[in-house]
């Protein structure tokens, strides 16, 4: 039985983060890549010595996370790649791509919101975010960043549905147009589905956390570019359909589409 329940009315553009951040516009003169040697020195010890066994600690005591089929990436160490996953939490999906991607460095493409608050901006930065441009010649530098970090051999993950939807056990509808990024890489792809396990006791806290990745898919070369990132999305997107509705997907959050009122009053 769910604990709680969120009425939708819009599958794509709804957002429940409720983290109550006022988006700025990223200008196109953010520094999307600082290779400043002080900055990579502060990167490493953040990122590595303190950022990541404080994130396999909250995973592993606060959320009883697994990590499923992780040798999908063993054959994936001479390369880059990017990461698409479900979008179901807040913290934890910020976290969640380090422990996947480890021992290599995990960087996230966020929405504006995460580099709105001044004094949250660089700990973001130091962390692995790279956020989307807020205009048209802000696409240059953030697509040369992802660039750089491919080039590095790093991991770049996405979360396609763009909007959280805390602890939700199906996959929203979500276009392709991140996948050019792999497509113009010509670097793989691995999916991942979030699901949740119910806790054995303690039942009335936040349940566990299961991530199953996928396999890798590469983009064909043989279709043109429009034509590809749209057969990688649905790869992907097939692929998480199939772990979130597998049996034993534990339903914290109840979500109901709410109905619309017609012209004469009645619901649809």
């Amino acid at each position: 039985m769910a604990n709680k329940i969120i009425y939708y009315e819009d599958a794509v553009h709804d957002d429940f983060a409720g983290n109550n951040i006022r988006a700025k516009t990223v200008p196109a003169d953010f520094p999307f890549s600082i290779r400043n040697p002080f900055w990579l020195i502060l990167e490493f010890v953040l990122y590595r010595l303190i950022a990541t066994p404080l994130v396999w600690l909250i995973g592993k005591l606060g959320f009883g996370l697994k990590i499923k089929n992780r040798k999908a990436l063993r054959g994936l160490r001479g390369t880059g790649y990017f990461l698409y996953g479900n979008h179901t939490q807040g913290m934890m999906d910020a976290y969640t791509p380090t422990l996947v991607s480890f021992p290599r460095h995990a960087h996230i493409v966020t929405g504006p919101e995460a580099v709105s608050v001044p004094v949250l901006r660089r700990l973001v930065q130091l962390l692995g975010g790279i956020p989307l441009p807020g205009t048209v010649h802000g696409y240059r530098p953030f697509s040369e960043a992802l660039h750089l970090r491919i080039r590095q051999k790093r991991t770049v993950a996405i979360y396609p549905e763009a909007h959280i939807w805390p602890w939700y056990t199906g996959i929203r509808p979500f276009p392709d147009g991140s996948f050019s990024y792999p497509v113009r890489e010509n670097v793989p792809v691995v999916a991942y589905v979030t699901t949740y396990r119910q806790r054995r006791i303690f039942k009335q806290l936040w349940p566990c956390m299961t991530v199953t990745l996928s396999e890798p898919f590469y983009p064909d070369p043989t279709l043109p570019p429009r034509a590809a990132r749209k057969k990688l999305r649905d790869e992907v997107y097939g692929f998480m359909c199939r772990v979130s509705s597998a049996p034993g997907n534990y339903a914290y959050y109840e979500y109901r589409e709410r109905r619309q009122k017609n012209a004469g009053g009645h619901s649809s």
